[in-house]
């Protein structure tokens, strides 16, 4: 299920908690967020990424076109991912990139969480979940200790993807919400 949360970055203070895909959409389009639902693809858990780039061909086109995205790739983590704590800890410190990050979930899930006017929004995103992450936007990601998610990754340019890391300790003092 997907949940938002949002709080006060200065006392921790919850402001909002809604698991309705169309009052998280509301709530992050003042940051500048893009947030939806497409309906999820029925492929086996073992599909390859070139079937799962295929099976929402039709929306990422539509997608790609309304920007100037230019190409997708899917990225699986699981449990059995080498090195996976060294690679949750790349993405659990606060960070900006150069382009804008977005994220669909074919399976599983993760938390995209920013750090925007004194606020922290944690938006924790499943299956069928669209997140797009405006450039510049200071972030962090948790998939969780048991990484399981399989995202199709939309960008303009990989380079636009180098964390540049902020050095504050916000993603240690509000971890991921899941519930």
């Amino acid at each position: 299920m997907s949940l938002l949360t949002i709080k006060d970055a200065a006392t921790g203070a919850e402001e909002l908690r809604s698991s309705d895909p169309d009052e998280i959409a509301r709530a992050l389009a003042p940051i500048g967020v893009r947030f939806e639902r497409w309906p999820a693809a029925d492929l086996p858990a073992d599909a390859p990424a070139e079937a799962v780039l295929e099976a929402y061909r039709p929306q990422l086109d539509a997608l790609m076109a309304g920007s100037q995205a230019g190409s997708a790739d899917v990225i699986k983590m699981d449990s059995s991912l080498p090195q996976k704590e060294a690679v949750r800890a790349k993405f659990l410190a606060e960070h900006t990139h150069t382009e804008d990050e977005v994220r669909f979930f074919h399976e599983g899930s993760g938390n995209f969480i920013m750090h925007v006017n004194g606020k922290v929004y944690d938006a924790h995103c499943t299956r069928g979940d669209l997140i797009s992450v405006p450039a510049n936007t200071q972030h962090w990601f948790d998939a969780g200790v048991e990484p399981k998610v399989t995202a199709l990754r939309i960008f303009t340019d990989t380079s636009g993807w180098t964390p540049h890391y902020t050095g504050t300790d916000i993603s240690e003092r509000f971890p991921a919400v899941t519930g």
